[in-house]
């Protein structure tokens, strides 16, 4: 059997290049640009991100979560207000936000600061997903020990005889997030490890100071 070493893969990245001078003057309108490139390479689920969350007690948890929108507010995303990484942002409403596009050699860092969306924007969303994802909503405690499978399909079986026939409520515990960028950082992957990084970094007038960072 021929096994390759873990230290032995990788990649020599050759696709783009990217130039302080080529990118948008905000993170955000670079971060549309670079999305619609991530749709129109039809690559798998490109709004996926891991969200890194540290707890009160500075223990650091990371996931990967789908993205549902974005504009000049920020990055916007749905939970379980009272699951792990809810309870972290309670208490510690710091996070970064990471974005990796394989097929196009790049990834997206973000970091800033959390807060809820507004109740209209998570109940417009809410009931915006299929019927099984709002039963759903409301039969997964998130992030607790349950008995077993069994158990789970039991509590979504009862919640969904509770709101037949009728349209389903959010839950008070579900709704969305929305990350305000103060540092949003653009990775290309370039030849011989000495990758492209544009680095924004807010400014105390709003602006953004865009930056070169060494691979």
């Amino acid at each position: 059997m021929n096994e390759r070493s873990v230290a032995d893969l990788r990649e020599d990245y050759r696709k783009e290049s990217l130039s302080e001078t080529d990118v948008a003057s905000d993170p955000m309108t670079q971060f549309g640009y670079w999305f619609q490139e991530a749709l129109d390479a039809s690559l798998p689920e490109p709004n996926a991100m891991v969200l890194a969350t540290v707890s009160p007690q500075g223990t650091p948890s990371s996931r990967v979560l789908l993205l549902k929108g974005f504009d000049a507010e920020g990055f916007l995303f749905f939970t379980n207000y009272a699951s792990r990484k809810g309870l972290d942002i309670a208490g510690n409403p710091n996070v970064a936000m990471t974005f990796l596009w394989l097929q196009l050699e790049r990834q997206v860092r973000i970091e800033g600061h959390v807060t809820r969306a507004s109740d209209e924007v998570s109940d417009a969303y809410f009931h915006s997903r299929p019927l099984g994802s709002q039963i759903g909503a409301w039969a997964s405690p998130q992030s607790e020990v349950v008995t077993d499978r069994e158990a789970l399909e039991a509590r979504f079986a009862e919640i969904e005889k509770r709101f037949a026939g009728g349209p389903i409520p959010r839950p008070p515990h579900w709704g969305g997030y929305v990350l305000k960028p103060r540092e949003v950082e653009f990775w290309q992957g370039r030849t011989s490890r000495l990758h492209d990084r544009i680095r924004y970094r807010i400014q105390e007038d709003g602006s953004w100071l865009r930056q070169r960072l060494a691979p």
